[in-house]
């Protein structure tokens, strides 16, 4: 691994792309946060972070080093995610004359999106949540964004007990963040 000191000089990591080498540093830093990545963070053109000054904003990556957004960071990829998956899941039930296979093939290709969003907020989650918590996090996102898929885009009302009932999940979810 090329980490880089203060003090040192960065060296290229060829066609490594920029979230990889940002993950292999953060992985061998053995870290349980983002803190201490960006000792070991090349960017293009070889400039290590300490030295990229104006870049890191630039590249959207000071927020990384943010306590704040460690934790918000995997919420919102997680939104994003379950709206894609939403979509893949329950889409298609406007389109009830389209063949079978031509709505799974629809749905996988939408899958594939959300895993694009899905995994990056796991990995980056994983620093400051555990799987369980991750996993409640997601679940509340789900039902929050099933509701209103359902009233905005399939135009079916929610009742009040399945608002209830969503409501003592989230309730159940809360009992994981207290232990």
């Amino acid at each position: 691994m090329d980490t880089v000191s203060g003090e040192g000089k960065a060296r290229s990591r060829g066609n490594v792309p920029l979230i990889g080498r940002l993950l292999t540093a953060c992985c061998q830093e053995g870290g349980s946060s983002f803190a201490g990545c960006e000792k070991a963070f090349i960017l293009p053109g070889g400039a290590a972070w300490p030295q990229a000054g104006r870049n890191a904003n630039r590249f959207g990556l000071a927020m990384l080093t943010s306590p704040i957004a460690e934790r918000l960071l995997p919420i919102g990829l997680l939104l994003i995610s379950n709206v894609f998956m939403t979509f893949a899941w329950y889409g298609h039930l406007k389109f009830k004359a389209a063949p079978l296979w031509l709505v799974v093939l629809a749905s996988w290709g939408i899958a594939l999106i959300e895993y694009c969003f899905a995994v990056p907020a796991n990995r980056y989650g994983h620093a400051v949540y555990s799987a369980a918590q991750l996993k409640t996090i997601q679940e509340v996102i789900t039902l929050a964004v099933f509701v209103a898929f359902s009233m905005l885009y399939l135009k079916e009302g929610v009742s009040l007990t399945t608002i209830a009932g969503f409501a003592l999940i989230a309730a159940g979810a809360a009992l994981v963040f207290r232990g």
